[in-house]
């Protein structure tokens, strides 16, 4: 559905886990900037006061009863979505990193695109840099999901990405939990059941709250788990096309509503 629609319907889903200090900052922006949206943050099982504070700001939550990662927290707000009738969504990290005045940049490319990526390096003066191990990585990642995208991608780990109800539904049922999963496996389960995938540049910014963990240690495991994620995706068996039913069975997901 064209984002000109004004029945469109948009969800931003934050997946959150002990993210008290920046969560809430988050939801206000997306709702300051963005106001025709709706915000579903799922808090991935936080021991602080991350579902308080994203209720206080805004959001609706769905609370999960432990830590899934982000692919559990995406995928269950992406059979909220679904089951909810939007006809978009959109993922946001709760740190506070994404600019969600790029928002509308996103979905417009959903006019004939599936999936959008927000990039990150698009831009000469970009802030954001990652060198060494991690970005050998990434290169090759992108390599590999261009080729199989039949596009150009350059920045496949990107977390900031808008999809349509089609891609919606599929990560509904299919949205890997793995590690690097909820971006390059995903990735590759939507080019097998025939998504299309763009991207836009966007600017990242710094953490509003705690610590980025970054190491040459840290840098090596990424580069390591970022292959076999990889390799793990190319091989698993997708189905070549994809039925677009209903997802599930048993009901909406409970929520908090703010």
């Amino acid at each position: 559905m064209p984002r000109t629609d004004p029945s469109a319907r948009v969800l931003v889903i934050v997946p959150a886990w002990n993210e008290q200090e920046s969560v809430g900052p988050t939801v206000r922006e997306i709702l300051a900037v963005q106001p025709e949206v709706d915000v579903l943050v799922v808090d991935d099982g936080s021991g602080d006061a991350t579902a308080e504070r994203a209720e206080a700001a805004g959001a609706k939550v769905a609370r999960l009863p432990f830590n899934l990662g982000v692919g559990g927290a995406m995928r269950t707000g992406y059979r909220h979505a679904v089951r909810e009738g939007y006809d978009i969504a959109v993922q946001i990290d709760a740190d506070g990193q994404h600019d969600p005045r790029f928002l509308p940049s996103l979905i417009a490319e959903l006019d004939h695109a599936d999936i959008c990526i927000g990039v990150r390096f698009a831009k000469p003066d970009d802030p954001y840099k990652v060198r060494g191990p991690r970005r050998w990585a990434m290169y090759l990642l992108a390599k590999v999901l261009s080729r199989l995208a039949g596009t150009r991608l350059t920045d496949v780990t990107s977390g900031f990405r808008a999809c349509n109800r089609r891609a919606m539904k599929v990560f509904a049922e299919h949205y890997p939990a793995e590690y690097l999963g909820d971006t390059v496996e995903s990735l590759v389960i939507a080019t097998r059941v025939g998504c299309t995938i763009t991207q836009v540049p966007i600017d990242m910014r710094r953490r509003t709250a705690g610590t980025a963990s970054a190491s040459p240690v840290r840098a090596a495991l990424f580069l390591f788990r970022a292959v076999v994620a990889l390799g793990l995706a190319l091989v698993r068996k997708w189905p070549a096309n994809f039925d677009e039913g209903v997802v599930g069975e048993d009901g909406p997901l409970p929520l908090d509503a703010a």
